[in-house]
């Protein structure tokens, strides 16, 4: 069979065949590979380039490879955080004619981790109770679209930052499957797996001395069971209040908000005797403030980030008086977040040099930045400005930012409650 690259983008396949598809993936020589971290994989995984994309490729039987490639395309087109599947290559043999096992190429995501790599150095508890919140929230979003992950676990996640905590990506769907609604059995199997998998990575993790000692493993284990159930009941329970008390439900759709959530559909129904309103959250999307920065400045970020972003651009907003009365389009608030992207987004990232801000997106760099603003205007008892702050940052924090990806806390940064 001759070879055969399916791709989701016409341009990748002539950037793909420059790769050595006729060398088994252990054997690629170094100068095709990138020197990125790997997680655990019962699969060959390399990294590596192709043109300007860095892609990682994963050895696999040519029937997995190309139901996990739907897959994913499924869940991206459903909103999920995954990484971007590219192209299916089929049909690969040695220069002697022996067949290779077919591969699957994902876009590397960028300023992601795997957990092993995040354990380098001992993970202190209060970040591995961010790890679990960002598990949970992703399993949760599955489990709304209606993907039961059959094997979830940290190595089949990477971590992105998150102003402050961390957005969680699936990698692995390879047992993965896609229905029109979960059953309480499929979402029990799964957490099951979650908390077992957990528990085992985390003692493995205890046996090589990488893990804090204050941790228990099969404590930890259980936790994203708690962090996956209060989640999952928030987001879907019944709520009864008394009739006319429709703040209530605003209340309720405003607390989902602030989780991240939109309620895109909502059923309310009235009692028989009018007493009271019965009201259930139909469909859960995530990604509010996300959808909100977005539409209002076109920068797309991840959720806690678009929140950060969105408090510093109402709080500029509320300074800009500057409009003329017969101008009554200058206040409207697509406009002023234009300028605020304009004039104070996009200067207070580039004062930060490219070279130096490393795999940092914008977004992020602007929440460290804002971070820093207030630790130094809390110690100093008045707002330094974001100039200043900008120019300390790049001599005090940046270098050890880079060194080690240190928490924030740990580079002198003091986030607000």
């Amino acid at each position: 069979m001759a070879l055969q690259i399916s791709a989701t983008n016409p341009e990748h396949p002539a950037l793909l065949l420059a790769l050595p598809w006729q060398l088994p993936l252990e054997e690629w020589p170094e100068h095709y590979l990138v020197p990125l971290p790997r997680g655990i994989s019962r699969h060959v995984v390399r990294y590596a380039r192709a043109g300007d994309e860095v892609v990682a490729v994963k050895e696999l039987a040519e029937r997995p490879a190309v139901r996990e490639f739907e897959l994913l395309r499924d869940l991206d087109r459903l909103g999920i955080p995954t990484v971007d599947a590219l192209a299916v290559v089929t049909g690969r043999t040695t220069a002697d004619g022996a067949p290779l096992e077919p591969v699957l190429i994902t876009r590397h995501l960028r300023g992601s981790l795997p957990y092993r790599s995040m354990f380098e150095t001992t993970m202190r508890p209060a970040t591995m109770h961010r790890l679990m919140d960002a598990l949970a929230v992703l399993l949760v979003r599955l489990h709304l679209a209606g993907f039961a992950w059959g094997d979830c676990s940290l190595s089949n996640t990477l971590f992105r930052r998150d102003a402050g905590a961390y957005a969680a990506y699936l990698v692995d769907a390879e047992t993965g499957e896609l229905h029109p609604r979960l059953s309480d059995g499929q979402r029990d199997y799964d957490l099951d797996l979650a908390r077992v998998n957990i528990s085992g990575e985390l003692l493995d993790l205890e046996a090589s001395g990488a893990l804090h000692p204050s941790v228990d493993p099969i404590e930890f284990g259980m936790e994203i069971c708690k962090r996956y159930n209060g989640l999952w009941e928030e987001l879907t329970r019944k709520s009864v209040y008394p009739a006319g008390k429709y703040h209530y439900i605003d209340r309720r759709i405003r607390r989902l908000n602030d989780l991240g959530f939109d309620v895109a559909e909502m059923q309310i129904a009235h009692s028989s005797n009018g007493d009271t309103v019965t009201f259930v959250p139909k469909v859960v999307d995530a990604g509010h403030h996300q959808r909100q920065l977005l539409r209002l400045t076109g920068l797309d970020t991840e959720e806690n980030q678009a929140r950060r972003l969105l408090n510093d651009l109402e709080s500029w907003m509320a300074t800009q008086d500057d409009y003329g009365p017969g101008d009554p389009l200058a206040a409207r608030p697509e406009v002023l977040a234009h300028r605020w992207v304009r004039d104070v987004f996009r200067p207070t990232v580039r004062a930060v040099p490219l070279e130096v801000r490393g795999a940092m997106d914008p977004a992020e760099l602007y929440h460290q930045l804002l971070e820093h603003r207030w630790y130094l205007s809390e110690r100093a008892q008045h707002d330094i400005g974001l100039d200043t702050a900008v120019e300390d940052y790049l001599q005090n924090v940046l270098p050890k930012v880079r060194e080690g990806l240190p928490e924030p806390q740990d580079a002198g940064l003091a986030p607000p409650v």
